[in-house]
């Protein structure tokens, strides 16, 4: 049996993963860490929500799972390396040099961890089609759209989508445009390569369409997620595996060919 913790749980994605974990075979719910919502209980459960982490030490958690904000995570990570607790991110905006570090961390600590930008398996499928196309292709924009409480923009998955597709092919049309009516209508340029479009809207979930065009043809690659339970699957497998993945996985795709 996994013993498993929760960070950001008293937030709607937190809520959603703590459910995800009390019904997975193999997996028990044991702590929960939240300072917004601390004392208040999760739901269906004899567990309250603890202010710091140490509650995670004090129920012998195996693994602790992260949808927090970018700061909090950045904490949460290091505390996790340090006290051998393997850990699964969900929280997006980490930098290159975060990356290294966590890499450094985990590759000296006993513990794990998966850092993904996204766990829904459709949307790691959508990411792979893309940089396969990627060469077959001259221009391409992506679109991605969220919910209207997503602070950073653009999202992680359509940074890693456009840095993909930019190391897939180094071959792009140069962009037309010469005069630029309205500040930011073109989105904002990654890697020298894909420029990205963000949309933040009441009522969205998350959802994400990549275009590519050449002379007379164009392909569409989207995902939609209508429901914060279509990441479940993908944090689960994350949990299970993390523990047979020495030192830090970015991504779910290795997780998925295993």
């Amino acid at each position: 049996m996994i013993r498993v913790g929760v960070f950001g749980a008293g937030g709607r994605m937190g809520a959603t993963v703590c459910e995800a974990v009390r019904m997975a075979d193999g997996c028990e719910l044991v702590a929960a860490v939240d300072p917004f919502r601390s004392g208040a209980p999760v739901a269906d459960s004899e567990i309250v929500i603890a202010s710091d982490a140490s509650a995670f030490l004090d129920a012998g958690a195996d693994v602790a799972i992260d949808f927090t904000v970018l700061d909090a995570a950045r904490e949460n990570i290091r505390w996790c390396a340090a006290h051998d607790v393997h850990s699964v991110v969900g929280t997006t905006g980490f930098s290159a040099d975060d990356l290294d570090e966590y890499a450094e961390l985990f590759a000296h600590a006993p513990a794990n961890a998966v850092i993904a930008a996204n766990y829904a398996i459709g949307a790691v499928l959508m990411m792979r089609f893309a940089e396969l196309a990627a060469p077959w292709f001259d221009t391409a924009e992506i679109i991605e759209l969220h919910h209207d409480q997503k602070i950073d923009a653009p999202s992680g998955t359509a940074m890693t989508t456009a840095r993909r597709m930019a190391e897939a092919s180094k071959d792009w049309a140069e962009d037309p445009t010469t005069t630029v009516i309205a500040e930011g209508a073109r989105g904002g340029l990654v890697a020298d390569a894909i420029r990205v479009h963000s949309v933040r809207m009441r009522g969205m979930i998350a959802s994400q369409e990549v275009i590519l065009g050449t002379s007379g043809q164009s392909l569409s690659i989207r995902h939609d997620t209508f429901d914060r339970s279509s990441f479940m699957p993908g944090v689960l497998l994350a949990v299970r595996r993390v523990a047979d993945r020495p030192g830090l996985t970015v991504g779910i795709d290795s997780l998925l060919d295993a």
